[in-house]
């Protein structure tokens, strides 16, 4: 235990798998190699690489240093931070701000993960032998309208989800993220190599690899900022709850760039899983989450060993879902212990319990409610529109604002002391690279 009383990651490896885990989410799965495609190729996974350095890293440092260095949930670790370097407690509002984008981003995940479970579930007991375009449309369709199905679902994903969490840092947290990791990771390099031999291989090598400058246009670097910012897990309060589980002779610079470099990693092979099969299959490439959903099916069912493949597919799915799940709720539920004075096992219950009723909202918003709407958007649009465009980036930027320009620089280099080579570097681009070029993704988004 820490001084301030919380529990403490046993060992580095145990770190990074649940970081990674929180980082590599559904999103990674489908978006990253398709927006890659989109912009040019390894042209774009170039500026990507750029901008996950040059900004990736320093706003997950700022996190996990600000947590480490705090003790507490992010509002907590704010307010001690900015109280001891004679700052206003009132920055406690920035870590609040990364509870409710995470609160936010839970509701209606939790039902994109009954999804994936739901498909899991198909895939074990029925599989989706004779599956053609108009009969994946039609399945995706129907689950869309089934609120009992969705509903049933959603809740086994956040009961899995509460019972990690429930268990607690070492024995619920980094039990599951040490196992369901390591199997992630080896579903993907396994289908990957399936991948390999079954065909469409070659032509994702070439719409990953090839680089197109043709593509690239001053949205291509805003897409590798918004990609990078994003994807990495920052501004959801997330990593700053995982930093204060840090040991003192824990390297943050160095934690920070394995993070950051497995889930670049993880997100490429995602491609080597999912494109294949639609180059091989003549699929549609811009289905969105509709890839998942409605066109890889129609592969599993045309491909040798399809079965067992879809099975092996959603398992990964689910794992990559869950574990974001669990990095999005830790740091509400941190917080709640600590502001109702009350046990994990309490607070888990009333923010799990709380999460599934608004996904409730979230699953009736995609059919019967579908058309109640605030400002022209229902809910599931208001609420992503909300988070994607206001909370996650105003979180980040204001993280980094203080970090560069607020927080006593000795206690900063204090942090990352393991390192020190790094700590200007790290403050330098914080500063001039992190502030202004977050500032511009949230200005670019409310416009």
């Amino acid at each position: 235990m820490t001084a301030t009383g919380n529990a403490v990651w046993s060992s580095r490896f145990a770190f990074i798998m649940a970081s990674v885990g929180f980082a590599v989410g559904l999103g990674n799965i489908w978006r990253f190699p398709y927006v890659t495609g989109e912009n040019g190729g390894s042209a774009f996974v170039l500026i990507y690489l750029l901008c996950a350095v040059a900004i990736g890293i320093p706003c997950l440092m700022a996190e996990l240093l600000v947590g480490r260095r705090g003790g507490g949930s992010p509002p907590t670790s704010m307010a001690a931070v900015a109280t001891e370097s004679g700052r206003s407690d009132r920055w406690r509002v920035v870590g609040g701000l990364g509870v409710v984008t995470a609160y936010t981003i839970a509701i209606t995940y939790a039902v994109v993960v009954g999804w994936v479970l739901w498909y899991l579930g198909r895939a074990l007991f029925t599989g989706f032998a004779d599956f053609d375009a108009a009969v994946a449309e039609t399945t995706f369709a129907g689950l869309l309208a089934d609120n009992q199905s969705m509903v049933i679902w959603t809740l086994i994903g956040n009961v899995i989800v509460g019972s990690i969490i429930y268990a607690g840092v070492t024995a619920g947290i980094e039990r599951a993220v040490t196992i369901m990791m390591p199997l992630m990771f080896s579903l993907l390099v396994g289908l990957s190599i399936y991948n390999y031999f079954a065909g469409g291989f070659v032509e994702t090598l070439q719409w990953l690899f090839t680089p197109d400058f043709s593509k690239v246009t001053g949205a291509t670097f805003l897409a590798a900022v918004g990609q990078a910012f994003f994807s990495i897990g920052v501004g959801m309060g997330g990593m700053m709850t995982y930093g204060a589980y840090l040991p003192k002779d824990f390297s943050i610079t160095r934690g920070a760039g394995t993070i950051v470099l497995a889930d670049t990693f993880i997100a490429l092979l995602a491609g080597f899983v999912v494109f294949p099969a639609v180059f091989h299959f003549g699929l549609d490439m811009a289905s969105g989450p509709g890839l998942i959903f409605q066109t890889l099916p129609v592969a599993f069912a045309q491909m040798p060993g399809g079965a067992v493949f879809a099975v092996l597919f959603f398992v990964m799915l689910g794992v990559a879902g869950v574990t974001s799940m669990v990095g999005l709720l830790e740091s509400v539920t941190s917080w709640t212990k600590e502001k109702l004075g009350t046990s994990r096992q309490r607070s888990t219950i009333l923010v799990v319990g709380s999460v599934s009723c608004l996904s409730v909202i979230s699953v009736l918003s995609y059919n019967i409610w579908e058309d109640y709407r605030l400002l022209g958007m229902n809910f599931n649009e208001l609420t992503e529109a909300l988070y994607d465009k206001l909370f996650l980036p105003m979180a980040g930027l204001l993280v980094a604002l203080f970090t560069g320009w607020f927080m006593h620089p000795d206690h900063s280099a204090d942090e990352l002391r393991d390192d020190p080579q790094w700590y200007g570097p790290w403050r330098g681009l914080t500063r001039f690279v992190v502030v202004p070029a977050v500032a511009i993704i949230l200005i670019t988004g409310l416009i």
